[in-house]
């Protein structure tokens, strides 16, 4: 995630144990905490756990996008340069640690199953991956949709990134099996 928008009062959660849990584990993702509780005491609890800041409702949603773009903001000041995940083939650059994608160095934008999808066959780089593999390693175990929808963020991520994707010369079908990357 860019950023987690996090209520205190969840039901059968408590928003401040998911924010210790998130600094416990190591995620740095920005935390936006946004309750109805307004005391000091609970904001500065919040932000002591880890919260990046802090809200209390009602908010605008003028001070609420240029909070989330402020976190944004912060937490891409600390990762400005490439990750080592850099895929590039055609006019094609994608950076799968800022899931950022450009092609001839336009932005285009891709969702989380599309890039899972194009990292996989990234590391798999030359080999045929099964649909049932993309299925199970992008949705994950307890998610069985039919193979037409591996099909369909197939011929998306075409769509967006080879130059004829009636042609593809890259993100390739493997007859009866499923797909492969060709750099």
């Amino acid at each position: 995630a860019d950023l987690v928008l996090l209520d205190i009062m969840l039901p059968g959660v408590n928003g401040y144990e998911i924010c210790r849990r998130m600094r416990e584990e190591g995620i740095d993702t920005p935390v936006i905490m946004l309750t109805a509780r307004g005391e000091e005491a609970d904001k500065v609890r919040g932000l002591d756990i880890g919260a990046d800041d802090y809200l209390t409702k009602p908010v605008g949603i003028l001070e609420l996008m240029a909070r989330i773009r402020a976190g944004l903001r912060r937490s891409d000041s600390g990762n400005s340069g490439p990750t080592g995940e850099l895929l590039e083939f055609g006019k094609a650059h994608i950076d799968f640690g800022r899931f950022e994608a450009l092609v001839d160095e336009q932005p285009v934008h891709l969702s989380p199953k599309e890039f899972g999808i194009l990292k996989l066959l990234w590391e798999r780089a030359g080999k045929a991956v099964s649909r049932a593999d993309i299925l199970q390693q992008v949705w994950g175990y307890d998610v069985y949709p039919t193979t037409r929808t591996v099909d369909t963020h197939v011929a998306d991520l075409r769509a967006k990134l080879e130059e004829d994707p009636a042609d593809p010369q890259h993100i390739l079908t493997v007859h009866g099996t499923g797909y492969r990357l060709a750099l």
